[in-house]
């Protein structure tokens, strides 16, 4: 269930949010454990550290040379669970009981390793079980305080995950891409997203590992169990005071996997997971836009551009203490998506957050308390003006015999509280006689437009009289039912787009003013049915003159001006430069580099119909291209 909001009428006045120092992004490096069998040249590992802050990865550029990095803290390959997690995250996950939010994400190549340090199993959880478990701990604890005897605690999760830039909801799966907004405090909300409620880790449990299944996974070459999406759980904390004047403090955790940077050259990927793949990469490069974008101190930071980068808008240059893991792979194969990592969490490491405490007044126990202040203050006014009306609401006595009210309080008080009665039904009998006074203009307006229908209907019946008298005097017989006449006017009563043109005399002016609503029988309707429908049928079947129905193009050319005309096609598709092939009809500037990058890394195409495989061109383009091309082609 979506999260209720409420308005600053209803919420009373906001506190003033206390802003803490400016943090910097937290971030450490974990290396994953060296892998024999990824390892094809056996060139042995291509990065490794230097110590508990510090690593060294060899430069490309001359393999006698490294390359050092510092950040908050690295984990080497036989680093645990638990160091990630104490070293890193633990510290953060104090100021959610302060109103302040934190958020903790996994970066890396695929097969870093990035899921197992989120995750993890059942004999060494990761850092989201770990964080969990502890926030409830923490929440316990702080509740057995004598200063929190005043405060209640509650905590609550959402599961979302980001595919193919779509947020789903993971706790109750369906085919709805939510909306991201952002409200007047710049705070990311997600209208719509599943929020439930958890009381202890093994009721969040219940409804995280179900949840968990929903994720969308795949086989590569180079993962066995891929993550196709970036994943984002929210553990919300709210701490709410019971007495005046309800204070309450909400706290986010932020707990984020992303999708691994991808290869497609070495992962192998095809069709859905070649598209997939095209999503991920490029949310990770606007990922990169934001950081630099960030440290350079732009005015413009592109958190728009990408689903992703909306999400975490409060982690990177937000009010969240953020942790960045960056999970890299030692073999040599992943030294390019390992520098990559490593020059990212560089530039991650200097974007500052301003984090603040968020501050809030109780909607519900302030209208509450408005309520119960209202009756204890309504109370004697309604006893009095019982006993003012009791003496009215007795019709058995004569008014003669009636005995005077009773003064239960001060005439003065009485009398004001008559007024302000007056003045509170005086509202709605207001809006009742505008209602009124709009519905009789509106019958006003119909009786206006029936006498005008009334008139017309009267001049058309006078000209049926005069046209029949006409006709009566130029021929005293009587047509027979096939007569031309009758089948001249009922021809005049057919739609104006079924007409069609005769070169026979114009119709004289007289007749075109016959009511159609008058001279038609009932009868003629069939013959009318089964006209119109051979006239749309002669209408359809007609071909303007210059122009041929290319339905069946392939089949009315010649088999060998057909496939010479494919072979030229197919050979600019593999030798084509870019201006050869926006040359060619129904593929402009953009098609033309994808089929560039696509021979690039897939080599040539072996027939037309490769075109297919490439993103934004499907069947029904594909036919077209073949036409227009092949047909421009015979032309020429």
């Amino acid at each position: 269930m979506a999260p209720k909001r409420v308005s600053l009428a209803e919420a009373g006045p906001v506190k003033k949010p206390s802003h803490s120092a400016p943090t910097r992004v937290r971030v450490s490096v974990r290396l994953r454990p060296y892998i024999s069998r990824e390892d094809e040249g056996k060139e042995g590992p291509c990065v490794r550290g230097t110590g508990d802050r510090s690593l060294e990865i060899l430069n490309w550029r001359n393999s006698m040379e490294t390359m050092s990095y510092q950040f908050d803290a690295f984990y080497g390959e036989r680093s645990s669970q638990q160091e990630v997690y104490t070293g890193s995250v633990k510290p953060v996950l104090s100021h959610l009981l302060s109103g302040q939010n934190a958020s903790v994400f996994a970066y890396g190549p695929t097969g870093a390793g990035k899921t197992h340090t989120m995750l993890g199993g059942a004999e060494e959880p990761g850092v989201i079980p770990r964080a969990v478990r502890d926030v409830f701990q923490m929440v316990r604890e702080q509740s057995s305080l004598p200063a929190s005897q005043d405060w209640e605690h509650s905590v609550s999760m959402s599961y979302l995950e980001i595919y193919n830039e779509k947020v789903l909801d993971l706790l109750e799966p369906r085919d709805l891409d939510l909306p991201i907004r952002e409200d007047k405090d710049k705070n990311i909300l997600i209208p719509g997203l599943t929020q439930r409620a958890i009381g202890s880790f093994s009721e969040f449990e219940s409804h995280f590992l179900p949840a968990s299944q929903n994720r969308t996974v795949a086989s590569t070459k180079l993962n066995t169990r891929s993550s196709r999406s970036h994943t984002v759980l929210v553990i919300r904390v709210v701490k709410s005071q019971r007495s005046h004047p309800f204070r309450q403090l909400t706290g986010k955790l932020y707990l984020i996997d992303l999708a691994g940077s991808e290869d497609n050259r070495r992962t192998g990927n095809q069709g859905i997971r070649l598209k997939e793949s095209g999503a991920i990469n490029s949310s990770l490069f606007v990922l990169s836009k934001v950081v630099d974008s960030l440290n350079q101190g732009l005015a413009r930071v592109p958190y728009r551009d990408s689903k992703l980068t909306r999400l975490l808008q409060d982690s990177l240059g937000g009010s969240a203490h953020s942790v960045m893991i960056t999970n890299i792979a030692p073999e040599q194969k992943y030294y390019f998506d390992t520098l990559t990592a490593l020059n990212f969490a560089a530039k991650s490491k200097q974007v500052v957050n301003k984090p603040f405490t968020r501050e809030t007044l109780q909607a519900a126990a302030l209208k509450r308390q408005r309520e119960e202040s209202a009756q204890s203050e309504n109370a004697p006014k309604k006893r009095a003006k019982e006993s003012h009306d009791r003496p009215a609401q007795m019709t058995d006595v004569s008014p003669t015999a009636r005995s005077p009210p009773v003064e239960v309080c001060d005439p003065s008080v009485l009398e004001r509280l008559l007024t302000l009665e007056k003045l509170m039904m005086g509202t709605p009998e207001k809006d009742r006689l505008n209602l009124l006074r709009t519905v009789q203009e509106s019958r006003q307006e119909i009786k206006k437009l029936k006498e005008k229908q009334k008139e017309l209907e009267e001049q058309a019946l006078a000209a049926q009289s005069l046209l029949a008298e006409s006709r009566k005097a130029a021929a005293p017989s009587l047509p027979s039912a096939s007569s031309p006449s009758d089948e001249t006017l009922f021809m005049n009563h057919k739609h104006p787009s079924l007409l069609r043109k005769t070169s026979t005399a114009k119709p004289k002016k007289q007749q075109a003013i016959v009511s159609p609503l008058l001279v038609l029988p009932v009868q003629p309707l069939t013959h009318a049915i089964v006209s119109c429908k051979a006239e749309q049928t002669k209408m359809k079947s007609h071909v303007p003159e210059g122009k041929e129905n290319w339905e069946n193009w392939e089949t009315r050319l010649d088999s060998s001006v057909l496939q010479k005309s494919r072979d030229r096609i197919l050979s600019l598709l593999n030798t084509g430069s870019l201006k050869e092939l926006k040359g060619l009809q129904r593929i402009g500037d953009k098609k033309a580099k994808l089929i560039i990058g696509w021979r690039e890394i897939n080599g040539a195409f072996t027939q037309v119909e490769d075109l297919q495989k490439i993103e934004g061109i499907s069947a029904k383009l594909l036919t077209s291209f073949l036409k227009a091309n092949i047909l421009s082609t015979i032309a020429h």
